[in-house]
């Protein structure tokens, strides 16, 4: 879809094209409302101002819906077709999948949450070094990175769903 036909869709579709980005209705609602944009930048950016401003308990919603970095996500929604995009790259063989695995327990054990990043552009190798970086972070440092990684994934996802 392209950036004049999203600008143009009714309300509720144009809500439910963005769903599969980032399923926060107050990110859904700021995007929807703000219609209609000049350019897919203008798009991006108001995406990046809405996303930075996520309530914990939004975050937490969000994150609801992301599976573990190395699993597949199941079902044939369209978040779970852009998740498995961004992990089509990964090089996933036993070991390291045993690796993810172990990682993404220790994470959640730590932070009570599922480790959370952008995969797109990234080996598995990055991956893992990245969740045990993140495994030595206070609470509040890895929120913000939690952040910054919701948002990233969310603005990739808008920009797939609406090109030129």
């Amino acid at each position: 879809m392209n950036l004049e036909e999203f600008n143009n869709l009714p309300q509720r579709q144009a809500a439910a094209i963005l769903r599969p980005c980032l399923d926060v209705e107050r990110w859904i609602n700021d995007i929807v409302a703000s219609r209609p944009y000049a350019s897919n930048d203008e798009l991006l950016a108001a995406g990046s101002r809405s996303a930075e401003s996520l309530s914990e308990a939004e975050t937490a919603a969000a994150l609801a819906h992301h599976p573990r970095i190395g699993e597949r996500a199941d079902g044939n929604s369209a978040e779970a077709t852009l998740s498995r995009g961004e992990q089509a790259a990964l090089q996933l063989n036993e070991d390291i999948t045993a690796q993810l695995s172990t990682a993404n327990r220790a994470y959640e054990d730590r932070f009570n949450r599922v480790f959370l990043i952008r995969a797109a552009g990234r080996s598995s190798a990055e991956i893992l070094s990245e969740c045990e970086r993140r495994l030595g972070n206070d609470d509040d440092i890895e929120a913000r990175e939690v952040a910054e990684q919701l948002s990233a994934i969310a603005l990739l996802r808008l920009e797939q769903v609406v090109s030129n």
